[in-house]
């Protein structure tokens, strides 16, 4: 079991980040999800936003047609974001108080990678 608590988000945050356009459609957002193998994207809003595999599924169980929905439709707009010197501890407090499973990683002015619940699991576990 590793339990350094020690160890920063960098260390275990999903790179690069995957954006995408807040004009582009779900079936967008779910062929890059799918082509890059991961469940958020970072929509180039200001501030910036996310759209999860969870959002692109909602949509479709609405009853809205993937190929004529738009991104900003879904997303959830100024998502919460984390360092990437912030301690795993830090983030799963966070993750849990907040109810999210996707974290923007931000360095400055630069989104830099994403931290997910599962990454956070794994490092504790």
């Amino acid at each position: 079991m590793n339990r350094d608590s020690r160890t920063p988000v960098a260390d275990v945050m999903s790179t690069p980040l995957e954006t995408i356009s807040p004009s582009a459609t779900v079936a967008d957002a779910a062929r890059t999800m799918r082509d890059h193998d991961i469940s958020a994207l970072v929509v180039t809003t200001s501030p910036p936003s996310i759209v999860t595999s969870t959002d692109v599924l909602d949509a479709v169980a609405d009853g809205r047609a993937p190929a004529d929905t738009r991104v900003d439709e879904v997303m959830t707009a100024s998502v919460e974001s984390v360092p990437p010197d912030l301690l795993i501890e830090e983030v799963a407090a966070m993750m849990t108080s907040l109810g999210i499973k996707h974290l923007p990683v931000v360095e400055g002015d630069d989104y830099v990678g994403m931290v997910s619940s599962t990454d956070v699991t794994a490092q504790l576990a």
